[in-house]
């Protein structure tokens, strides 16, 4: 018992020690934080509870910025209550689920308090989904309301989805309630708070299949302070972030901005340039970007780089796949050393983070497990393997999914659940991801991760980016075929596989190499191997 409240009083003085040197921790006159603990208590530490406490804390201070122009934390709070209202005359009800099929904008953000606030189900749908995976989804999760923007109608008209809500619209006269439209037919007051808080379900990226629900309580401090632990977030940054918002890498920060009273800084749509441009002109401390963002941005003219001035942004936050190649120290040479690399699943949430001087000495590596983080390697017969050994990567944390709203889960090991990737730790502590525990391949008898080769392709100095599958092969079982898009013409195949000929072992090369204008993407930056697959397939 002893142990447990000297491990317990531990805990709460690393929670504070971060939370004060973030700037959380501040002083309140006594009316204000009776209103924070009644408003927390009352309405939890989701989408309501959080931007309520802020409409107490703030007000008056600029909570979103986005094309439409500046909303105040008190205008978000009032907003929502009129959509919560407007929500609940549509039918949805505590318990209920109800769908956003939205880009990055106020839209987002009011539908996701308003449904928090009535106690019902959040369903982030992925804008990159096709009406087949959109159909099967909404017909597994069977939401209320669907809430989407104008662009996504044709997409949607296949899928049973319950009435409809927009939350953009394009043009001048639609067929279906509008959110603002919606805002401005309800009362502002306050409501009751539900019987329960909501679950915030985000889907996976469904790179190898159907995307599958993976729902998530409310997440206590915990999991705010494991970030802040490893990256130097502030309270009343600017922050933009550029990373869809239905991902989990950029609604955590959009959670975190609850706790930090950020501003956020929505663009609906990612151009390299335009995240140099909203940076500069919109004064932002922190960037939230996935890393193929990186890699369109350094892809740039050096002349357009050197125009924007990125010296005010002191954090950019990198999550949703792989680094590849050199590219942390390639952006810090440009920008500064202020890139961090998260590394997580949909599952799992964060597991570990990489600081810039983890990336200067291990460009590919994904760092330290961050406060209140386990991160172990196990063999296939679940025992833990030593520094060095490659196996399968599990993770406890607090923020572990509750199993996927269609049945099923991920692997468990003593309280730890599975990443679904293989990896290993260094002799420094690092953790190294060596790629997915179902894409690794035996080629003439030798274990090949498709990642070890991607990366190495991507170093060649005219390799844009590159993938790698694993596909049939009558004398050696498997064999790797890699797809690459390139900057130079004279680059051909023979270059590429000498390349990989000169930096790994002779198993490793791919014994194809297919030159691609560009690699198939998901919204959230990661190749789409299936459809690199299913082309091997139908060829």
């Amino acid at each position: 018992m002893l142990q447990k409240l000297v491990l317990r009083a531990s805990s709460l003085g690393v929670s504070a020690k971060v939370l004060a040197g973030s700037g959380v921790v501040r002083p309140y006159s006594p009316r204000v934080l009776a209103d924070l603990l009644r408003t927390v208590v009352t309405w939890g530490t989701g989408p309501a509870g959080g931007f309520a406490s802020l409409a107490v804390r703030a007000p008056h201070q600029v909570g979103l910025v986005d094309e439409l122009g500046e909303l105040t934390f008190g205008e978000l709070h009032q907003r929502s209550n009129a959509l919560a209202r407007a929500l609940r005359a549509q039918g949805v009800e505590e318990g209920d689920a109800v769908a956003l099929m939205c880009r990055n904008h106020r839209g987002f953000v009011d539908a996701s308090i308003a449904v928090a606030k009535l106690g019902a189900d959040l369903l982030y749908l992925n804008t990159a989904f096709a009406g087949p995976q959109l159909v099967d989804v909404l017909e597994r999760e069977k939401p209320t309301v669907v809430i989407h923007d104008e662009e996504f109608t044709e997409l949607l008209a296949g899928a049973d989805a319950g009435r409809r809500v927009l939350a953009w619209t394009d043009s001048d006269e639609v067929d279906a309630p509008t959110v603002e439209g919606l805002i401005s037919s309800e009362s502002t007051d306050d409501l009751d708070a539900p019987s329960r808080h909501c679950r915030i379900v985000i889907l996976t990226s469904g790179t190898t299949g159907t995307p599958k629900g993976a729902p998530r309580s409310e997440a206590g401090i915990d999991a705010a302070v494991s970030l802040l632990s490893r990256m130097p977030l502030r309270a009343g940054w600017r922050t933009h972030i550029a990373a869809p918002l239905f991902h989990t890498w950029g609604f955590a920060h959009l959670a975190l901005a609850m706790l930090l009273g950020s501003t956020v800084v929505l663009r609906r749509r990612f151009d390299p340039e335009g995240v140099l441009d909203v940076a500069e002109s919109e004064r932002c401390d922190s960037l939230v970007v996935i890393p193929v963002m990186l890699q369109r941005i350094l892809a740039l003219p050096e002349e357009t780089l050197a125009a924007h001035d990125l010296s005010r942004v002191k954090v950019v936050a990198a999550s949703g796949s792989a680094l590849p190649g050199d590219l942390a120290t390639a952006w810090m040479d440009h920008f500064g050393d202020h890139l961090y690399n998260i590394y997580g699943s949909t599952e799992v949430a964060w597991a570990s983070i990489a600081t810039p001087e983890d990336l200067r000495e291990s460009p590919t590596s994904a760092g330290r497990p961050p406060y209140a983080t386990v991160v172990k390697i196990f063999d296939a017969d679940g025992q833990e393997l030593p520094v060095g050994e490659s196996g399968r990567i599990f993770v406890g944390n607090s923020l572990l999914f509750e199993g996927y709203t269609g049945g099923g889960g991920k692997d468990m090991i003593d309280g730890l659940m599975s990443s679904g990737d293989v990896g290993r730790f260094d002799t420094d502590g690092r953790l190294h991801v060596e790629g997915r525990d179902d894409e690794m391949i035996v080629s003439g008898g030798e274990n090949v991760f498709p990642k070890e080769v991607e990366d190495c392709l991507a170093r060649h100095e005219h390799v844009v980016e590159a993938a790698a599958v694993g596909v049939d092969d009558e004398e050696y079982g498997k064999r790797l075929k890699a797809f690459v898009v390139v900057d130079d013409d004279a680059v051909g195949e023979d270059d590429l596989k000498d390349w990989v000929k000169q930096n790994l072992a002779r198993y490793k090369v791919p014994r194809e190499v297919v030159l691609l204008d560009e690699l198939p993407r998901n919204s959230t930056g990661k190749v789409l191997k299936r459809e690199l697959a299913k082309d091997e397939r139908d060829s």
